[in-house]
């Protein structure tokens, strides 16, 4: 068999390895049943539709009909930078406060992208931050810094 669709092949293993993955790992839980879930109840059940999905998207892709589409080379930049920004936030959250990190983890994932645009990235970070504030500050009224601590004495 001849892989035409790299991208859904790939994907589907993904899928299938990851469910195959939940399905092991939720063994160590009491199953139960339909009308009485145990704790590896939905994990296991989450897990084969997973498995069986991916088994789906990977036969697609080796399907006589599926896109010939080979996958992009990795580009190390990108991904450098996203996670960066991601440690970077968990870093500075208890240290600098919730809208500063989100200015570094927005501003630093924002120059992953060769559209780079500094107007549309001040106006993610401004509607970020608004929506941050109320949705873990106003909303679920989360107890973390929202500011800088040396700001707020």
């Amino acid at each position: 068999m001849k892989i035409r669709n790299h991208r859904d092949f790939w994907a589907g293993v993904m899928f299938l390895v990851f469910g195959l993955l939940f399905i092991v790992l939720s063994q160590q839980y009491t199953l139960g049943t339909a009308a009485k879930m145990g704790p590896g109840y939905f994990p296991t059940v989450l897990g084969g539709i997973m498995a069986l999905l991916g088994l789906l998207i990977a036969a697609g892709g080796l399907g006589a009909s599926a896109q010939s589409l080979r996958i992009d080379r990795m580009q190390l930049r990108p991904i450098t930078l996203i996670l960066g920004g991601v440690l970077l936030f968990a870093f500075t959250l208890p240290r600098l406060g919730m809208v500063l990190s989100l200015v570094l983890l927005i501003g630093i994932s924002a120059l992953a992208t060769h559209e780079f645009r500094l107007r549309d990235t001040l106006i993610s970070i401004v509607v970020l931050i608004a929506l941050a504030w109320v949705v873990f500050v106003w909303g679920l009224e989360l107890q973390f810094p929202v500011w800088p601590p040396f700001l707020t004495k």
